[in-house]
């Protein structure tokens, strides 16, 4: 059995104290926000996930649980502040950089059953998560005051690593997740999977179903920001001057 990690212990947690451990060793797919372990026992799998930055977990917590009651993802059992652990049921599955109409009409519909979904929290804008507005940017939220918000709750980070495809479509990693405008995660799955003119067609056809009901103007504004957004954070602009997403 691989050497756990001697930071963490797991014995302490009362629902891992009649389990016995068989293996526990990091994931190979690892995020930007969290190192996960992969925990097995003779009963269940799990996901450990040792924070690397500060988000609010609590509410992470929250949201996870509540898409988890709807069938869209794994069920967070524990979060641990102090030590920086959520441990959450493990999700099986498989990451596809691609899609095909089938799967993109299927995530259309699971995008649309969390967008349905109800909580209290102040609506992130992403105004504030620049230091600095280029002239696109600039231009793309005075697009957006022409228009009244649609705030939702989303998950605000669906790239294709935080999608698992099976029997069901499960989303992963929940730490931005929150009530935003339903054109972010909109723009950020056209953008991750680089849908072509066809395929986000289909894909908007089926989240909306009457097409009439799409506002352009609105997601290609979120494109910009989206794509500024994730690329300032990741260090890809020569300019970047983002330490965090700020909301």
């Amino acid at each position: 059995m691989p050497k756990k990690p001697p930071s963490i212990n797991l014995k302490a947690y009362a629902f891992l104290q009649n389990q016995q451990i068989k293996t526990f060793t990091l994931l190979k797919e690892q995020g930007h926000c969290n190192i996960n372990y992969f925990l097995q026992t003779e009963k269940e799998n799990y996901v450990v996930r040792k924070f690397k930055h500060i988000s609010d977990r609590k509410a992470e917590f929250h949201i996870q649980n509540l898409a988890h009651k709807h069938n869209i993802a794994g069920k967070a059992l524990l979060l641990d502040e102090k030590q920086q652990l959520m441990v959450c049921t493990f999700v099986e599955g498989e990451h596809h950089a691609k899609l095909n109409q089938q799967r993109l009409k299927k995530l259309a519909f699971t995008l649309k059953k969390l967008h349905k979904l109800k909580i209290q929290q102040r609506p992130h804008t992403f105004k504030n998560s620049f230091k600095y507005k280029d002239k696109k940017v600039y231009e793309a939220f005075k697009v957006l005051k022409q228009f009244k918000p649609e705030y939702v709750l989303a998950h605000n980070d669906l790239h294709s690593k935080n999608i698992l495809f099976g029997q069901k479509i499960q989303f992963i990693d929940w730490e931005y997740a929150g009530v935003s405008d339903r054109y972010f995660d909109l723009a950020a799955i056209i953008i991750e999977f680089k849908l072509n003119n066809k395929d986000e067609k289909t894909f908007l056809r089926t989240y909306f179903i009457n097409r009439r009901q799409v506002n352009h103007k609105k997601l290609t504004a979120y494109k910009v920001i989206y794509t500024t957004l994730w690329s300032v954070w990741f260090g890809q602009l020569e300019r970047g001057q983002l330490d965090k997403i700020n909301h």
